[in-house]
This record gives C-alpha cells, structure tokens and sequence, in this order.
C-alpha cells in the first residue's frame, strides 16, 4: 500500500504543510503527472484544488516535468532542476524520476490552486471545543 508526505504550499501566506497521505487517498495519486491539478480530498482539503509541482523518490532523487514515465534515469545535465554545477559550463550525468507519480515516490509536492471554504489550518489542524 502506497503512503506519501505531500507538502502543501500556501501561495497566499508563503507557508508549507506538511500532511501524510495513506490508503485509498494514495493510490489515487499513483498515475497523476507532474502539473495536473487533484481534488483537495486525497489530503483532507475538501473544497480545494491542488497542482502537483514535483517530489521525490525513497533516495531523494528529485522528479523532473520534461521527463516522461515514473522512472529513474541518469541524464547529461548542465545547471537546471536536480543539478547545481560549481564552476561554468560543467555537465554531470545524475539520477533523475519521471513526472509520473509510482510507488517509489516518497514526497509529493503541491501549490493551491483554488481555495476552500475553510482555512488552510483549520481543515488540516481541526481544535476540539469543550463545552
């Protein structure tokens, strides 16, 4: 059974959250592409939408969108994502994920791309009231 930490990012606030995602919420994420846009639901944002921008696998190679599949391969790069070069002109061959989300993938990253009715915090942090 496939489990993930999706970070969720607050393009209003600037803030990240971070929230586990098990069960049959993660295995509809299996299959979903890097820049497609999920119901808030998968991660207990009901009323939102969310764009996933990225993640990582087990190693913390990270996932590229110019890449297809859900594999791991090793590309020529010079200074993009996955690769900061320490001089000018240097290449290097390094481990790069497809855009697709498999199993293998341990972190997903998403941005809010419409919001809910509720906030953030309190759909994710909800506070018990004692009466």
């Amino acid at each position: 059974m496939a489990e993930f930490k999706a970070v969720i990012n607050d393009v209003k606030t600037g803030r990240s959250h971070n929230v586990t995602v098990s069960g049959h919420h993660a295995n509809s994420l299996i299959g979903k592409s890097i820049g497609e846009v999920v119901d808030g639901i998968f991660v207990g944002l009901p009323g939102y939408k969310l764009k996933i921008t990225g993640g990582s696998d087990k190693s913390g190679t990270p996932m590229r969108n110019d890449l297809p599949g859900n594999r791991r391969r090793k590309l020529l790069l010079s200074e993009s994502k996955g690769f900061h070069p320490l001089y000018g002109g240097e290449r290097r061959r390094k481990a790069i994920c497809g855009r697709q989300i498999s199993s293998d993938i341990v972190q997903v990253n998403m941005s809010v791309d419409q919001y809910g009715a509720k906030s953030i915090e309190d759909s994710l942090n909800p506070t018990e009231e004692t009466g």
